[in-house]
């Protein structure tokens, strides 16, 4: 196995509360799903492809068309007729999700807690995709591999925490956003080399050189998020 070694650095834990700070104090539910566990293809698109934003862009405000602080009645009316919305549930622990799929194909989910319905009037507070049109201003993006988005942001740290279904984050020395989420993948265990023994919240600068971004979330605080 082939790994590229750096400097052990720490940073400050952000990834362990994740979704769940999000939406605090609303339903939780402790089923889990193996939705975002699908294997991710690698990008073939340059990282250094674009500077301009997209259709197809993944911000601090949100990705694509869905924004943060929106409710879902608008985020209809802007798609249009030509979407349609799916509930799946159970996606993540404490969280359900409505899949937003244009032309067959599923763009990106809305996050909302498990055990409750998101009604038109409700705001968005919590997107995730792992469709790999989707990509922040600099080309990183679901199916990125981590040496080239560490290429642009910077040393990679990568992350995961026993008490939140171990799953594992990776985070930049230059993050594009401290509200953006990318989520790891590989074909089997984890993406990062953990020195031994393992505790309760695990983090390394040593991955895997077929480590990828397997999705990326984006979320914002109720009572911080824009407004609609």
């Amino acid at each position: 196995m082939i790994v590229i070694n750096k400097a052990s650095k720490l940073f400050a834990l952000m990834i362990t509360t994740g979704l769940v700070l999000v939406l605090a104090g609303c339903g939780s539910s402790s089923t889990t799903s193996s939705s975002v566990q699908q294997s991710v293809t690698p990008s073939t698109s340059s990282p250094e492809r674009s500077s301009l934003p997209t259709a197809e862009t993944i911000s601090s405000e949100g990705i694509g068309p869905a924004r943060l602080g929106m409710t879902l009645g608008k985020l209809k009316q802007a798609l249009g007729a030509g979407s349609t919305f799916k509930v799946e549930s159970p996606f993540i622990v404490d969280f359900d999700a409505l899949a937003v799929i244009q032309s067959g194909e599923v763009q990106y989910y809305i996050l909302y807690p498990a055990g409750t319905t998101l009604g038109d009037s409700d705001v968005i507070t919590a997107l995730l995709t792992d469709n790999s049109r989707y990509r922040t201003t600099q080309g990183v993006g679901p199916g990125t591999s981590i040496q080239q988005a560490e290429a642009i942001y910077g040393e990679a740290t990568l992350s995961y925490n026993t008490s939140n279904e171990s799953r594992e984050y990776v985070k930049f020395a230059a993050q594009p956003a401290q509200d953006i989420f990318f989520r790891t993948a590989v074909e089997e265990g984890f993406a990062g080399i953990y020195p031994s023994p393992t505790e309760e919240y695990n983090t390394t600068q040593e991955f895997q050189n077929t480590a990828l971004i397997r999705s990326v979330e984006v979320n914002c605080p109720p009572e911080s998020c824009p407004k609609p």
